[in-house]
C-alpha cells in the first residue's frame, strides 16, 4: 500500500489518512489458502524489499502514482514480477504498465484468481480485465493482515459500489460508469457482528444512492448498536424518515458535497440536484436528527475571488458544520473535467501526479480568472481559518449534535484539534517519497 508521500524531514504520516486498507483485504480474501500472503503498508512502516514472494500487488490511486512507481521498481530490480489495480491503473493503464509486469483493469473479483494462476504458469499478461460486473455477495475481506499494524480504531465496511451520480470532477462515475450496486444487507450484519469496532465507516460514495435500500439497511442496523460515519449526498434531508432511520441506527454524521453556492457553478459540474436555495433547510433538517456534516466545497469551476472565498467561508461558520474541506479543483485523469482542460489547453502539467516539483495544494489547472497560485494560497488560508480556535469554539455550541453526551463533545474537539494539525501538514506534501 503505497503512500502520497512526505516532506523533508517529515517523520510521520498523517495519522488521519491512516485507515485500513480495505481493497487490500478484500484482494487478499480472494488469493487461495495455499499461497502465502504479506501485507507492508508504505504509511506506517517500512517495506521489506528482499521478501520471498515472487509476485506483488499494488493498489494505485492518483495521488499515490508517483510512490507507487517507485516501489515498484525497486521490487522489480530485486527480480519480482509487480502487478497494479485500482481506480489509477484501470484509467491510466497504457501509463502504469510502463512500471507494472500487468494491470488489473476494473474489479478485481472475476479475474484475481486467473492473475495468479497465469504468474504461476509463467504466463502473465499485460493486461486483465473481467468481462462481467462482480457480485457484491460473500465479500469477506481477510483483516488478518492488519495484525500488528497501527491503523486507526475505525472498522471499514463496504455496503455498495459506484453513484448514479455523474459529477464531472469524479472518478467514480469513469470508474463504475454511473452505477451503483449494493450488497445482501444480510452479508453486511454478519460482518459486522464478526468485527470488534466500536465505530464504522461504511466507504460508499453515497450510502443513500438507493433509498429504499438505505432504509432497509439501517433498520437491520439497528439492533446492532454501532455508531457510523458514511458519505451522502444533500438530497437525503428530503426524507426525514430516512434521516430518523440513519440516526437510529447509530449515525453519527455524513459527508456531503455542497461543492459551491454559485448555481452557475453546480450546473457546469454537473451536479444539477445540489440547489444552494436549499442548503440552509436542508442542514438544519439534518441536524435537527442529531447527524453532523463534514462539507466540502471546491473551488475553480467560477469566478472566484476572495470575496466568494469568504462567503463561503461565513457560510460554513453560520451553519457550525463539524468539520469542512476547502479544496482546489483536481483534474483526475478519465474524468469529464480532466478531458476538458486537456482539449482547452489549460492543464499546467498532462501528468501533474508525476511531476516531481508538484506538492499537494498545488494547482494542476489554470482557472478563469484567478492565478493558480492565488487560488491555492485562498483554498490553504480558509482551511487553517475554518480550524482556528475562534471557529472551533463557535462551531462547538451546535446543541443538536455536539451536547448530547460527554462523548459527543470529545470527539468534536478531538477531530478538530486533529485536522487543524493536518491542514498544515498536507499543504506542501511532496507526491513520492524517495528522491
Amino acid at each position: 500500500m503505497p503512500s502520497v508521500g512526505k516532506k523533508d524531514g517529515q517523520k510521520k504520516y498523517m495519522k488521519s489518512w491512516c485507515m485500513e486498507p480495505l481493497a487490500v483485504a478484500q484482494l487478499a480474501s480472494l488469493t487461495p489458502q495455499n499461497i502465502q500472503v504479506e501485507f507492508f503498508d508504505d504509511r506506517i512502516e517500512d517495506i521489506d524489499y528482499n521478501t520471498n514472494s515472487g509476485l506483488v500487488a499494488i493498489n494505485i490511486e492518483t495521488y499515490t502514482a508517483r510512490r507507487a512507481y517507485e516501489i515498484a521498481k525497486k521490487y522489480k530490480d530485486n527480480g519480482k514480477m509487480v502487478v497494479m489495480g485500482g481506480f489509477h491503473a484501470t484509467l491510466m493503464q497504457e501509463e502504469v504498465l510502463l512500471h507494472a509486469d500487468a494491470v488489473v483493469v476494473g474489479e478485481a473479483e472475476k479475474i484475481w484468481i486467473q492473475v495468479i494462476d497465469d504468474f504461476k504458469k509463467g504466463e502473465l499478461k499485460k493486461v486483465y480485465k473481467s468481462s462481467v460486473r462482480s457480485e457484491l455477495n460473500n465479500i469477506t475481506p481477510d483483516r488478518t493482515i492488519y495484525k500488528g499494524k497501527k491503523f486507526l480504531k475505525l472498522g471499514l465496511i463496504e455496503t455498495g459500489r459506484g453513484c448514479n451520480y455523474n459529477c464531472d470532477f469524479c472518478s467514480i462515475a469513469s470508474f463504475y460508469r454511473q452505477s451503483y450496486r449494493y450488497r445482501p444487507i444480510n452479508d453486511i450484519v454478519s460482518e459486522i457482528k464478526k468485527l470488534n469496532y466500536n465505530n464504522y465507516f461504511f466507504v460508499d460514495d453515497n450510502i443513500c444512492n438507493d433509498t429504499k435500500h438505505a432504509k432497509e439497511l439501517f433498520k437491520a442496523l439497528i439492533p446492532l448498536k454501532i455508531k457510523w460515519i458514511s458519505q451522502a449526498s444533500i438530497n437525503i434531508a428530503k426524507d426525514e424518515e430516512l434521516l430518523e432511520l440513519m440516526k437510529k441506527s447509530g449515525c453519527q454524521g455524513v459527508l456531503i458535497g455542497f461543492e459551491s453556492l454559485d448555481h452557475d457553478v453546480l450546473q457546469k459540474m454537473n451536479k444539477k440536484f445540489n440547489s444552494a436555495q436549499g442548503y440552509k433547510d436542508a442542514i438544519n433538517k439534518i441536524h435537527n436528527f442529531g447527524i453532523r456534516i463534514y462539507a466540502t466545497f471546491v473551488f475553480g469551476y467560477g469566478q472566484e475571488d476572495e470575496k466568494y472565498f469568504k462567503e463561503t467561508y461565513k457560510f460554513a461558520i453560520s451553519q457550525k458544520f463539524f468539520m469542512t474541506a476547502f479544496n482546489h479543483l483536481v483534474p483526475f485523469p478519465g474524468t469529464p473535467l480532466y478531458n476538458k482542460l486537456k482539449d482547452d489547453n489549460k492543464l499546467l502539467h498532462n501528468k501533474w501526479w508525476l511531476n516531481p516539483d508538484y506538492t499537494f495544494g498545488q494547482l494542476a489547472f489554470r482557472p478563469e480568472s484567478i492565478s493558480p497560485n492565488e487560488l491555492s494560497r485562498l483554498c490553504y488560508k480558509y482551511r487553517k481559518k475554518f480550524y482556528s480556535w475562534r471557529s472551533i469554539f463557535w462551531r462547538l455550541f451546535n446543541f443538536k449534535t455536539n451536547f448530547y453526551s460527554m462523548r459527543s463533545l470529545f470527539i468534536f474537539f478531538s477531530v478538530n484539534i486533529m485536522s487543524k494539525i493536518d491542514v498544515k501538514k498536507r499543504q506542501g506534501l511532496v507526491l513520492g517519497k524517495e528522491k
